[in-house]
């Protein structure tokens, strides 16, 4: 399975991989520090599931996702974001988002998030 993560901040993707490495273990991961490579890293790996920020230089999350929404209306798109504002989050699920959960994710929170995707 391919896990694609998306943030900016390197210390927000390496606690993300932590937290999926401890659950998945045998899993590929592939980083994005900005939303244009993480549709880049999209088209060409076409990852299982996409942990995506919102607020990233380059492209943003918003934009992000609807561009990988485009190439894959079933693509399972998890936004792990700061901005825990209703507006922000109701928007994203519109773009196609499977589920919005607020940094920092415990590995609890992770399983769970795993759990509900489908494979």
């Amino acid at each position: 399975m391919k896990i694609l993560v998306a943030d900016d901040s390197k210390l927000a993707r390496l606690s993300l991989i932590k937290s999926i490495k401890g659950l998945e273990p045998h899993c590929e991961i592939i980083e994005a520090e900005n939303g244009l490579i993480a549709v880049e890293q999209f088209k060409k790996n076409l990852p299982s599931i996409v942990f995506l920020d919102l607020t990233m230089p380059v492209m943003d999350g918003y934009e992000a996702l609807e561009k990988i929404i485009e190439m894959n209306s079933k693509a399972q798109v998890v936004v792990v974001t700061a901005d825990i504002q209703s507006q922000a989050q109701a928007q994203v699920i519109a773009l196609g988002a499977k589920m919005v959960i607020p940094k920092p994710i415990s590995s609890e929170k992770m399983q769970a998030v795993l759990e509900q995707l489908v494979f």
